[in-house]
């Protein structure tokens, strides 16, 4: 599950700088107020919320902003570095931890805790590409919520990425140094569902100065039905399923980023 090491994490923000995280959080605020207000009268106002794979922390930041309480985890150390100044510059009191997203429960600042809801965006669940691994997060998620708490998570649709996925994608940025290109070459393992990106990112600098970083990730995309039986069988409900940040738009062929919303229930079934 490696990625984003070291100065590929340091460029995250470049290459995801117009990604609306604003626009984002506030969806993810306005699902959680709504679904935790619908969960029953006794209800609480959620206040503490658990951030899986949080990356350089700004969708934490964001949420932050909105009232709430957060501790955020993430599997690269490197990001975790770049999160942790963002947060110092910014005067934020978001807690951030190395923890791995299938055994939360390792991670000290989680265990024991209980939360209000939690959250997984960017598609970041599908870096866990098997079944096993996937039923261990949203277990370990479950365990994680108190009754009646939510997990807001965001995933690559099967369905759009078999129709219109991308073999060759290259990019440029200008900054003040000189320009950055990276380029992206994608393969599919459609049997495991897997996409492979390799990414060649090239550093040219105007002083001549030049760099050069490799890196390939795997991430596992899903359709709506698959996810939801993994709902189930971790012991959660499923509330709702979005097309992307959307509460309109109806989810098809040509969705490329699903949102679902899973409940722990209230009263948990007694054998």
């Amino acid at each position: 599950m490696s990625s984003y090491l070291g100065r590929h994490a340091e460029l995250y923000d470049l290459f995801y700088a117009d990604k609306p995280y604003a626009a984002e959080a506030a969806f993810v605020d306005a699902i959680v107020r709504e679904f935790a207000t619908a969960a029953g009268p006794d209800s609480t106002a959620p206040r503490r919320l658990l951030e899986l794979a949080c990356g350089t922390g700004r969708h934490a930041l964001e949420l932050e902003k909105r009232g709430y309480e957060i501790l955020a985890t993430d599997y690269s150390a490197d990001m975790l570095a770049c999160a942790r100044r963002r947060a110092e510059l910014a005067g934020s009191r978001v807690q951030f931890h190395l923890a791995d997203m299938r055994r939360l429960a390792e991670c000290e600042a989680i265990a024991g805790q209980t939360f209000d809801a939690a959250y997984a965006l960017f598609d970041s669940i599908g870096y866990v590409q098997t079944n096993a691994g996937v039923a261990e997060v949203l277990a370990g998620v479950r365990e994680a919520l108190r009754p009646g708490g939510l997990f807001v998570f965001e995933f690559w649709h099967a369905a759009a990425m078999l129709r219109g996925f991308d073999p060759l994608r290259v990019r440029r940025w200008q900054t003040d140094a000189g320009e950055v290109v990276r380029i992206s070459r994608t393969t599919l393992d459609v049997p495991r569902q897997l996409s492979h990106v390799a990414y060649e990112i090239l550093e040219l600098g105007h002083n001549g100065a030049f760099g050069r970083i490799e890196e390939t990730q795997t991430n596992r995309y899903f359709l709506v039905q698959e996810m939801a039986a993994f709902v189930a069988a971790a012991g959660l409900e499923a509330v709702a399923w979005y097309a992307g940040f959307s509460r309109d738009a109806p989810i098809d062929e040509s969705t490329w980023h699903v949102v679902g919303v899973a409940r722990r229930a209230h009263e948990e079934r007694r054998g």
